[in-house]
């Protein structure tokens, strides 16, 4: 008579069965548990606003476009429609830090009073980057006359100037972090174009069409963590990467939005966040190329509204068209905190974020207004009880 093995044994399949339905109910709770905890994790608050000093005059031509800090966190630069870059620290945007009080109410200032001090610029600014490595001391912009600059803060003066997109407004600027020296931009002709700082006349390294119907370049932005990759936004709906060493196709290609892909930001080496004007961010892994996770509950359908990830505790911001800054956490699709913004006019959005890029239990973002308006929140990290 031959011996059966147990593996055929009815009972058998039924604890295997009974063993995996268990491990699927164990993973569904986690994944649970994990939600409900990013949903409720954090307390945010205002802690201070920036507006003009008469804010009745405050128009479109005060509209912010870009914030960002530099590599200590210490210094913000913002840019936009008035053809100023104005400088702050840190510590002017918080001046209640510097007290052992513990303060909660808000604090209003004007930008005279707050900024350090500001540059004219000859067109109105779309994108800011500080260049690596020049410790807080140049600053990069890309223009809607098509021209890329940077800036030496010490003496306050250009010290380069590209001119290569034809006229077309340049909508973004980054530098390598491999090579701080290189930079790229990404313009309404449809292209991303690296070039040499080194070089006097910004010499033309690559350059890249993405799109075969010149689709304009929206976001370009550096792998941050050292890789060799760039990624691009469009506006075919589309987010292209490449290998810097061979740029003749894009690595990966991520196809998911529905219109206009306006930002694009890397979450670590192989996660990006991308934001588009079908109203929704969107998790990403490069090397599937699938998509992890989309987030709804920001209203965005025609104009650029910001987006900044605060990599080190997993959280999105940014800002709406119904003048509300949203906050995300990675784990959940919905917000997990929104904050309407005080408008001058009828029809203000949110227009910029930036995320200080420090701490573990204690966060700060920055948002800008088409009036002109910042506005500084922190975040605490609640503690857990029980």
């Amino acid at each position: 008579m031959k011996n059966f093995s147990t593996k055929f044994h009815p009972d058998s399949h039924h604890h295997a069965k009974e063993s995996q339905n268990q491990e699927t109910r164990k993973q569904i709770k986690e994944t649970i548990e994990e939600e409900e905890k990013a949903r409720c994790e954090w307390d945010f608050s205002l802690s201070t606003i920036v507006s003009s000093r008469n804010n009745s005059t405050a128009s479109i031509s005060d509209a912010l476009g870009v914030i960002e800090f530099d590599q200590t966190n210490s210094i913000v630069a913002t840019g936009g429609i008035a053809r100023k870059i104005r400088i702050y620290t840190l510590e002017s945007l918080l001046p209640h830090e510097s007290t052992s009080q513990d303060v909660h109410h808000t604090v209003c200032l004007d930008h005279a009073r707050a900024g350090d001090y500001y540059i004219c610029t000859p067109a109105k600014l779309s994108s800011l980057r500080w260049k690596p490595g020049s410790d807080g001391r140049v600053l990069g912009s890309g223009d809607y006359d098509g021209v890329v600059m940077e800036y030496d803060l010490e003496r306050r003066v250009p010290i380069f100037e590209r001119d290569e997109h034809g006229g077309r407004r340049v909508w973004s600027v980054d530098y390598s972090h491999c090579d701080p020296a290189m930079g790229a931009s990404g313009s309404d002709d449809g292209t991303m174009q690296m070039w040499d700082t080194r070089s006097e006349s910004g010499e033309c390294v690559a350059t890249v069409q993405p799109s075969v119907r010149r689709s304009a370049v929206c976001c370009v932005e550096f792998n941050p963590f050292g890789g060799p990759i760039v990624a691009i936004g469009c506006a075919d709906r589309k987010v292209y990467g490449y290998d810097l060493r061979m740029m003749a196709d894009p690595l990966f290609v991520l196809d998911g939005h529905r219109k206009t892909v306006t930002y694009i930001k890397f979450l670590d080496n192989v996660t990006l966040v991308s934001a588009s004007i079908d109203g929704c961010l969107k998790l990403w892994n490069s090397d599937s190329s699938n998509v992890t996770r989309t987030y709804h509950g920001h209203v965005n359908n025609r104009s650029f509204v910001g987006l900044s990830v605060w990599r080190d505790g997993g959280l999105f911001g940014c800002g709406s068209e119904n003048n509300k800054v949203f906050v995300y956490d990675k784990r959940w699709s919905e917000p997990v905190w929104v904050h309407e913004s005080s408008s001058t006019g009828r029809d203000g959005f949110v227009s910029s974020v930036c995320w200080r890029q420090a701490g573990e239990d204690q966060c700060t973002l920055v948002a800008g207004g088409s009036d002109g308006i910042l506005q500084v929140f922190q975040g605490k990290r609640k503690s857990q009880t029980g």
